[in-house]
């Protein structure tokens, strides 16, 4: 069974920054892509951006810019540094991991970013 713990959520005002962190454990398998979603309030979950096991990343429109996605092999862990944060970027933030087999999401976390 793979777990994923998911850290660095919280308040921010508007201009600043967070970091979040995923560590996965447990997986039998290779974790290849891992990924950061998120989902405003009333709204759906949107994919911000995502990295593949060789270090490619991709970003949605709204982040590019601003936030920075990467990971460390190893660790199984995946970071999202976020910064020049804007209230829209209000959200439970989800870690996604992706192995061979199946897909894994985290808990969540909540970020908010304060006008």
């Amino acid at each position: 069974q793979v777990q994923l713990v998911e850290s660095g959520g919280g308040l921010v005002q508007a201009g600043g920054s967070l970091r979040l962190s995923c560590a996965a454990s447990g997986s039998r398998f290779s974790v290849n892509a891992m990924n950061w979603y998120r989902q405003p309030p009333g709204k759906q979950r949107e994919l911000v951006a995502g990295i593949t096991r060789s270090g490619r990343t991709n970003y949605a429109d709204s982040v590019k810019g601003r936030f920075t996605i990467s990971r460390d092999n190893v660790r199984n862990t995946v970071y999202l540094q976020m910064n020049s944060l804007k209230p829209e970027d209000t959200g439970v933030y989800y870690c996604n991991v992706e192995t061979i087999v199946t897909g894994y999401w985290g808990q969540g976390t909540q970020v908010t970013v304060s006008s």
